[in-house]
């Protein structure tokens, strides 16, 4: 259907488009985008609220900040065993988000570890937000 729609909105002997076949393309592109902007809030809501659970159980004094965008980070890595101040590496181009993404990743293999999960799956993006959910409401 949609390579009809892409068809039909271009006509061939002047190459211009129709706007209602135009206006169709615009409507599917609109959809992708919303999903994908549903999917990235229910991602967050779901990690936001593993973390806020992962602190609560490992006795974080502010689980709370797993809601805001760059604290919950911050959390993350104070309950990695990091300074929380090391989220400025963020403003450090390419190099400081490196950093900041192995620190990150160490600090999730520690909360793994200290919640009874294997640390390497921290290794793998996919699985550690399954692992996160599990290391949040299935104590082990």
């Amino acid at each position: 259907m949609f390579s009809n729609m892409l068809f039909a909105a271009v006509d061939s002997t002047n190459m211009t488009a129709s706007p209602e076949a135009l206006g169709g393309i615009i409507a599917i592109f609109a959809g992708l985008a919303l999903l994908a902007n549903l999917i990235n809030l229910a991602i967050y809501v779901y990690t936001a609220l593993a973390f806020q659970t992962i602190g609560k159980k490992l006795k974080y004094k502010y689980p709370w900040l797993s809601w805001i965008p760059v604290a919950n980070i911050a959390m993350i890595l104070e309950l990695g065993g990091f300074h929380w101040a090391l989220i400025f590496l963020v403003l450090i181009p390419i190099l400081g988000w490196f950093a900041l993404l192995i620190l990150y990743i160490v600090s999730l293999w520690r909360i793994f570890e200290k919640r009874n999960y294997p640390g390497w799956l921290a290794l793998i993006p996919v699985v550690s937000l399954v692992v996160i959910g599990m290391a949040a409401w299935k104590d082990r």
